[in-house]
């Protein structure tokens, strides 16, 4: 059984497509990430399989049951991060998560759940009115942690985070698949995506434009990796030969070798290296899911992608940078 499943999804406001048709499937015990600039309909999306707002045609399942009937039952077995989450300032930390161990009838430590979003537990005894955006942002992560969900949909969950709390917000996704917990990871910061998804999914203008792993991806577009070995001397293997390389070039001692199969890296390296040369330093760079998901929404050459930046615009008509990459 998928853990979500969409047919045909859309939703319109007006003139307005903000989801178009959508069709989607993601399994049980994967982390899923949902990618798309703002305006793409990721929040859209998000807020149909939480019945938040009504779709205008197709349907949703989440976890086995139709999202627009059987909502309770969805959100029983579900945790949420939404992006535009709002706390209650007068409450302490510590009591948000005891409401929402209450309202889920759950039997979780609030302790537990405050120390492994990285909160301290004198800041969970603080008004949640004095929190930071990041101490904010932990602790709705820690309220949708409570109950063991079986699906954790997290909508930009890295805003306001610093680079440690980053690496710790990946270190509980990363935990909770490993424990069978499916995550639907929507986000526009493609570097944290791609460190920790199992899939992707690409949305444009409300449809699909792709879905796979990273590396099928690649392999769709017909990209791969560059590999960029100095040399001594000049070998004598017509690297150009092997299954997988698409293009090959030399620059004095410079071997430049563009691969869209990702098994053709090591053959080239080990021809490189025969009778005749020597492989001094070898360099790879793999096409990066920035210039990936530039390709697929813009259909723009990954070879240019890191030249300049390009625009898109969001449902207010308003001018949006491409999404950055963080490491």
């Amino acid at each position: 059984m998928a853990a979500i499943e969409t047919t045909d999804l859309t939703k319109r406001y007006g003139d307005l497509v903000a989801v178009d048709g959508l069709s989607l499937s993601v399994e049980e015990g994967e982390v899923f990430g949902f990618l798309g600039p703002n305006g793409a309909g990721k929040s859209t999306t998000i807020d149909m399989l939480l019945n938040y707002t009504p779709p205008s045609g197709g349907e949703a399942r989440v976890l086995g049951h139709d999202a627009q009937s059987e909502t309770m039952a969805v959100h029983r077995r579900i945790g949420v991060l939404p992006d535009d989450f709002e706390l209650y300032g007068r409450l302490s930390g510590r009591r948000h998560v005891e409401f929402a161990i209450d309202s889920k009838d759950a039997d979780d430590d609030p302790a537990a759940i405050i120390d492994r979003v990285g909160l301290d537990p004198e800041d969970a005894e603080r008004p949640a009115s004095e929190y930071s955006k990041g101490m904010a942002k932990r602790l709705a992560l820690g309220m949708a942690l409570v109950g063991d969900p079986d699906l954790l949909i997290l909508d930009e969950p890295s805003g306001g985070l610093d680079p440690h709390g980053i690496q710790e917000m990946q270190d509980i996704v990363r935990t909770e698949a490993e424990s069978g917990t499916t995550v639907f990871f929507s986000s526009h910061i493609l570097g944290q995506v791609e460190a920790v998804c199992d899939r992707v999914g690409i949305l444009s203008d409300g449809q699909l434009a792709a879905v796979d792993t990273i590396e099928g991806l690649r392999e769709t577009a017909g990209t791969g990796a560059k590999v960029t070995m100095e040399v001594d001397g000049t070998p004598d293997a017509d690297i150009a030969e092997i299954d997988g390389v698409a293009d090959v070039t030399t620059d004095g001692g410079t071997l430049v070798v563009s691969c869209h199969d990702p098994t053709a890296k090591a053959e080239a390296i080990a021809r490189a290296n025969g009778d005749g040369a020597t492989v001094r330093d070898v360099h790879i760079e793999e096409t990066s899911l920035e210039d990936l998901f530039t390709m697929y929404t813009t259909g723009a050459d990954a070879d240019r992608t890191g030249e300049s930046g390009t625009g898109r615009s969001d449902a207010d008509g308003q001018t949006t940078e491409q999404p950055e990459v963080v490491a």
